[in-house]
């Protein structure tokens, strides 16, 4: 019996002799750094390198040609186009109030989805197993249809006479159809629908992992259950309302197809620009240049999540 102990023993050293040889190997040959260089160099390819080429195109001149621009002869060329292109924005009112607007819808409709994602997440998170996987069900089931059907569908449900209006008539609320249709509001109800999932789910994630013992602790001291929520769960909870609200920001900014079917044409988004700088007005270097600030604008809301989306990855280890 106790040789066979020994020999399990031997057994076991040898495993781990053999496990810590491996891994020094391949730490030695440098195949670590091989595989943690993969994601970078897909960065590199599918990120750096369009943004390059955006980039350089916002230094050049907009020409009726194939493609349809241009760069100077020299230098000096250049720095014309550049200061032009990106003078431009600051000049015409239609690019900063694009940006301004943007940034202004994008936040509003992050704060929206917080309001009705946390106690959702929050639900699913305290809710039994069969209950939650339910749950969890019913939140990703709209990505199984189309975005562009479901803003279809909001498009038959906010016009004049749609399902909307024709209620609050039946209902004696009002007495003639509200224009709901091409408006703020249908902006704020067609990012906060859509994007809504991206808020519930990193919050879940967060809220799930929480222990509820603290809670319990909190409460057998004497603490009331409001008093609890705002000096325990929401603290804890901070790492998850910063992931789900740059989930919700950062795409709510570049937002085309939703303010383009369902907002007003005076109240442009910056991807509504966007678009009509590269394919109506063929003036390929604004348009870049349109990008290349957009992008500067979030890259601090990007770096937030990456901090954050970090922390949470250590946290989970």
């Amino acid at each position: 019996m106790t040789a066979s102990v020994e020999t399990r023993s031997e057994a076991v050293m040898a495993g781990k002799a053999d496990k810590k040889g491996l891994r020094d190997w391949f730490n030695r040959r440098g195949w670590r750094k091989a595989v943690i260089a993969v994601p970078y160099f897909w960065l590199l390819l599918f990120f750096l390198a369009p943004f390059g080429i955006v980039l350089a195109i916002s230094m050049a001149d907009a020409a009726i040609a194939i493609p349809p621009f241009r760069w100077g002869s020299d230098l000096n060329g250049i720095l014309d186009s550049l200061n032009y292109n990106y003078g431009l924005l600051v000049q015409d009112p239609l690019y900063w109030y694009g940006y301004l607007n943007s940034l202004k819808i994008a936040a509003i409709s992050t704060v929206l989805c917080l309001v009705l994602g946390y106690p959702m997440a929050y639900g699913i998170a305290r809710a039994s197993g069969a209950w939650r996987n339910i749950l969890l069900l019913l939140v990703i089931l709209p990505f199984w249809t189309s975005f562009l059907l479901r803003i279809y569908a909001w498009m038959g449900m906010l016009n004049n006479h749609g399902a909307i209006n024709n209620v609050l008539m039946f209902l004696h609320i009002i007495h003639e159809p509200v224009q709901l249709m091409y408006t703020n509001f249908a902006v704020y109800i067609g990012i906060v629908y859509s994007y809504l999932p991206f808020m519930i789910l990193p919050l879940y994630a967060n809220l799930e992992r929480l222990d509820m013992n603290l809670n319990e602790a909190a409460m057998d001291l004497g603490s009331r259950p409001w008093r609890t929520f705002l000096d325990i769960t929401l603290p804890l909870s901070l790492p998850g309302i910063i992931a789900g609200g740059m989930l919700v920001f950062i795409p709510a900014t570049g937002e085309y197809v939703i303010p383009t079917l369902l907002g007003r044409a005076d109240s442009p988004m910056i991807g509504r620009v966007l678009f009509d700088e590269f394919f109506l007005n063929r003036d390929w270097p604004v348009a870049s240049a349109v990008a290349v600030v957009l992008l500067f604008l979030l890259v601090v809301p990007i770096m937030i999540f990456n901090h954050y989306q970090a922390h949470e990855a250590e946290a989970g280890q």
